[in-house]
């Protein structure tokens, strides 16, 4: 009985722990499951993927298998969730509306699509938007669109990949930097002036040094004012936005990329040997020198030069975890000149990590920079002291070196050293050191508002180390002389601001920008010294001490410049069921560079956009995938290349020493600058109208622009009164510069199978160039000499000038008429007062003589590039060309005067049949020397093969070869048509030409 009483207890335990094994179960079920694929329908492993409660706010994380699978198992009844989709590489995915409930499994399946097929993100300047969402003229150019090459320098990167961005590369020397000039020149002042305004990973005025061509992941150029007033006062010239490779959530790599290249010369100047010279001399009547002639037969072009070895060595660490995201690289970069002699040897060191917190809210970044750059160069002085000179005009038939091994110099020769002891006498090395720090901060406030902090700091050291030796022609009988200077550079930049981005009712997307930046330059922070009279010249410039003579006018003219600028700036965007845009920006700047009456300026703009291809009555359109009308207008300024003390007056001291009552040596303080409380930055006004365009399912796409750009308020400093104005010149605001033009950019697949593809995009710009005043209220000028090339014979015969009606670098030169009767040239004669011809010709023109011959701005300029793919194989080929501007080419002039230089300098070997004996004024410079500058190179040239899938420990390897510059379509007879266009005097080819190179590159990359 009892037995039959204590039966019941087992039988409830057994209903107690099976209902609790049930619930158990039950919670382990799956409550969620599904698989991840890409778009071509394959597993996808290593997918994040977040379930996030719309209600609560939790959010459960998971991700997907080696098979692409994944499943929940501990979510909370109830919802609505959303399931968030994220992977390296492709575009985040997200399925909502779901809800949990017990006993119902939910299944879900996504494909991701590849971030570069579906993704076209733009950056704008404070934010990021689509292509298609673009109200403003804007050019984005991916990583792997980016051109290549021996690259230091960003501008190398974009020469012809952008619409109206003009890229000349006038030499190969390793340390040259490109002119780099946006929409046609509009300003008067030259350097930094003249470029597009620098933005790297959202930092303002941040160095290219920084940033290895391997670690961009993307560059937006900002080509109209609507587009650029975000950055005010700097944005005149256009703004280039650099964005570099970070690390993505959830996944790792490591990549190694390197090359090894060499250069060689593409073209020499033709010059005469050794045999040609002396039959020249003595056919024509000539006489030699006998201490020249040595019987010796010097090539001296490549006595100087050499085949140019660079390489170039990157590797990169990417990646990160649920919340975490890092990236780290390390870049080497050589680049040998081929000229002996000239180098570039930089260093740079990237690290960054991103971390987020309080559910996702906040985010934090930090990023530090660091690039050490070495840089030999040789001399490049006037008066003959160049080796770019000396390599051509020294005589081939003096040796190298005498017999007792010193160098065969004819010292007594004007303007005449011999170019190998130019390079070896002489040391000229500087070294620069850039370290950046960029800490960033956002916090989500509420759902579309957000706060962001920027605070940015970069320190520049520059050292300067240069020594004559006790043998340089440069600094004969001073038994050596050295000079070393130290400067620093230090800029602050504190950004801050409120980011407003929503979408009301599913028609009404706004998207608000308020903020504030303030930013703090203390530059040319420096000192130099010039010693002469050394013992020996075993130390070179390592011991100044050494030496007995201080050039007391050798300081370097160094002062500390403390600039502050204060900005407010904001931006409006709403769009309207995703067929209207409107944009509107304003920013307010205030800068102490410039006069106290003039400091502040507000810029501006206002842009629209109309999606015609949303419109209903285009839904069944079967050629339009895209059609879209933008116009903005909008104005800007340019404040780039000032210190503190432009507006202000600036006293030195004097050159002149003299005695004071107490017996000592002593020198005045004299006027170098003076004030102008009124002097204001300069501002650029444009209107851009463009229509975007992409037909036949994506097969043919592309946008027509033009443009209309008024510069006012030219800076220039002019030659004023010394008796009102003690330095006798005054930094004023003089003039208006127009700029219109047209751009067409075009992007085809001419052939696509699946195994195949053909890529071709071109773009085409035309600009007209027209400077409208260099006047103002108080100055007036007519016009503005330039370019003075110091030909023989031609004292004050300036190649250029800068007048109303015409376009910057408009040549006015004397016209050649032919030869007299002796065989003399001749040229035109001009009345002075009517400035037409009189019928007569003279062999000895005046200024009055001379008229406007041509321009050296180009009228059209051209980029193409094809990119071909068949399997694993890729080809691409890049050609690039300008059209309609001249060229001085006084190089060529330099080298034909035959009566000035016969038995004293080389001749071109070409004179023999071009040059009359007789022609004293062969070398004058005139409309003769004016060749055309057109020209369309093959820019770039490469194949490669990648080896993809090779296993767990390598993801893929790429080899490349690539040859740069195989080869140019041109009539130009100088050693290349592609000479400096930017700043005031462009279209100069003047004696001081580094040879361009061909180089033939080799190059790896592997994907861990």
């Amino acid at each position: 009985m009892l037995k039959n009483q204590l039966n019941p207890l087992p039988k409830m335990a057994l209903i107690v722990l099976t209902l609790i094994w049930s619930n158990f179960l039950y919670a382990q079920q799956e409550q969620v499951k599904g698989a991840t694929q890409d778009e071509n329908g394959q597993y996808l492993s290593g997918v994040n993927i977040k379930a996030l409660n719309t209600k609560t706010g939790n959010t459960f994380n998971t991700s997907s298998s080696n098979k692409g699978l994944f499943s929940f198992s501990n979510l909370p009844e109830g919802g609505s969730y959303q399931f968030i989709f994220s992977s390296v590489g492709y575009q985040s995915d997200t399925l909502s509306g779901y809800t949990i409930k017990n006993g119902q499994q939910i299944a879900l399946s996504v494909k991701l699509m590849s971030v570069k097929k579906t993704i076209d993100e733009v950056y704008i300047g404070y934010g990021v938007t689509t292509k298609k969402d673009l109200t403003g003229s804007i050019t984005s150019i991916k990583s792997e669109d980016l051109n290549t090459g021996v690259f230091s320098n960003v501008g190398q990167l974009l020469q012809g990949k952008v619409p109206g961005l003009v890229i000349s590369n006038n030499n190969s020397n390793p340390n040259a930097t490109p002119s780099v000039t946006l929409r046609g020149s509009s300003t008067l002042r030259s350097g930094e002036a003249t470029e597009p305004y620098y933005v790297i990973d959202g930092v303002p005025g941040a160095s290219l040094a920084l940033v290895s061509p391997q670690d961009i992941e993307s560059i937006d150029v900002l080509r109209d004012a609507s587009a650029t007033a975000i950055y005010g006062s700097k944005a005149a010239n256009g703004v280039i936005i650099v964005t570099t490779k970070k690390g993505k959530f959830g996944q790792s790599a490591i990549n190694y990329d390197s090359y090894v290249a060499m250069d060689k010369i593409a073209k020499r100047l033709e010059m005469m040997n050794a045999q040609q010279y002396r039959s020249y001399i003595n056919d024509n009547g000539f006489s030699m020198e006998p201490v020249d002639d040595t019987g010796a037969d010097t090539d001296w072009q490549k006595e100087v030069s050499r085949i140019g070895v660079s390489h170039n060595h990157n590797v990169s660490i990417l990646g990160g975890s649920e919340k975490t995201k890092y990236s780290a690289s390390i870049n080497t970069f050589n680049n040998q000149g081929v000229i002996k002699g000239t180098d570039l040897d930089r260093q740079i060191a990237r690290g960054y990590v991103q971390s987020k917190a309080m559910n996702d809210k906040l985010d934090m970044s930090f990023n530090v920079n660091i690039s050490l750059t070495k840089q030999n160069n040789v001399p490049a002085q006037g008066q003959g002291l160049s080796v770019f000179d000396a390599m051509y005009y020294y005589l081939p038939y003096s040796p190298l070196k005498n017999e007792d091994g010193t160098w065969f110099e004819n010292t007594p020769r004007s303007q005449y050293a011999n170019p190998v002891s130019l390079i070896e006498e002489n040391i000229l090395l500087s070294k620069t050191k850039l370290i950046q720090g960029h800490a960033k901060l956002g916090y989500q406030i509420f759902d579309g508002l957000k706060y962001n902090l920027d605070l940015s700091l970069q320190n520049r050291q520059f050292n300067y180390n240069e020594y004559n030796s006790s043998l340089s022609m440069i600094a004969r009988n001073m038994n050596g002389r050295a000079t070393r200077a130290a400067v620093e550079d230090q800029r602050k930049v504190l950004e801050t601001n409120l980011a407003y981005d929503k979408t009301f009712a599913g028609l009404h997307k706004i998207s608000a920008l308020l903020g504030y930046s303030w930013e703090e330059s203390n530059n040319n922070d420096g000192i130099q010294l010039s010693v002469s009279d050394f013992y020996g010249d075993d130390l070179t410039y390592y011991n100044p001490g050494m030496a007995n003579v201080i050039n007391r006018n050798g300081f370097g003219g160094y002062y500390l410049s403390t600039l502050r600028m204060i900005s407010v700036y904001s931006r409006l965007n709403y769009t309207f069921n995703n067929k209207y845009i409107l944009q509107g920006t304003l920013r307010r700047d205030g800068s102490s560079a410039f006069g106290l009456n003039n400091r502040w300026g507000t810029f501006p703009s206002v842009s629209a956009a109309w999606k015609i291809s949303e419109e209903d009555f285009m839904k069944d359109n079967t050629l339009f995938n895209e059609l879209k009308l933008r116009a903005g207008y909008g104005a800007s300024g340019n404040s780039l290349g000032f210190d503190v003390f432009t507006a202000r007056s600036v006293y030195g001291a004097s050159v002149t020493d003299f005695e004071n009552s107490q017996g000592q040596i002593v020198r005045t303080l004299k006027a170098l600058r003076d004030s102008n409380p009124n002097l204001k930055w300069e501002r650029t006004d444009m209107l851009n109208i463009g229509v975007d365009f992409s037909i036949w399912s994506n097969r043919l796409s592309g946008s027509i622009e033009w443009y209309d750009k008024n510069t006012t308020d030219l800076i220039y400093s002019f030659a004023v009164s010394p008796v009102i104005y003690p330095s006798g010149y005054l930094t004023a605001n003089i003039g208006k510069i127009n700029n219109r033009g047209f751009e067409v950019s075009l992007n085809t697949i001419p052939a696509k199978t699946d195994n195949f593809a053909w890529n071709s995009g071109i773009n085409l710009s035309q600009n007209k160039n027209i400077v409208k005043s260099i006047s103002n209220e108080k100055f007036s000028s007519q016009f503005i000499e330039l370019a003075y090339l110091d030909g023989a014979g031609q004292s004050n015969a300036n190649q250029q000038r800068l007048m109303e009606g015409y376009a910057i670098g408009q040549f006015y030169t004397w016209e050649w008429a032919g030869y007299n009767e002796n065989g003399v040239s001749t040229f035109y004669v001009r009345d002075e007062d009517m400035g037409e011809r009189t019928g007569e010709t003279t062999i000895t023109p005046e200024l009055k003589d001379r008229t406007f011959t041509g321009t050296a701005l180009p009228k059209f300029t051209l980029g193409w590039n094809n990119t071909l793919a068949y399997k694993q194989w890729s080809a691409s080929i890049l050609f690039q060309g300008v059209f309609g501007g001249k060229i001085m080419n006084a190089t060529r002039a330099r080298h034909s005067n035959v009566v000035g230089n016969a038995g004293n300098k080389n001749l071109l070997a070409e004179v023999a049949n071009t040059e009359k004996p007789t022609d004293i004024n062969a070398h004058y410079l005139s409309d003769r020397y004016l060749e055309s500058g057109d020209y369309l190179r093959i820019s770039t040239l490469s194949f490669g093969y990648t080896f993809k899938n090779l296993g767990n420990q390598i993801k893929n390897i790429r080899l490349a070869a690539t040859v740069n510059n195989p080869y140019v379509f041109t009539k130009y007879k100088g050693l290349d048509p592609e000479v400096n266009l930017g700043g005031l005097e462009p279209g100069i080819d003047n004696r001081q030409t580094y040879p361009r190179t061909r180089t033939f590159m080799f190059g790896a990359n592997f994907n861990f």
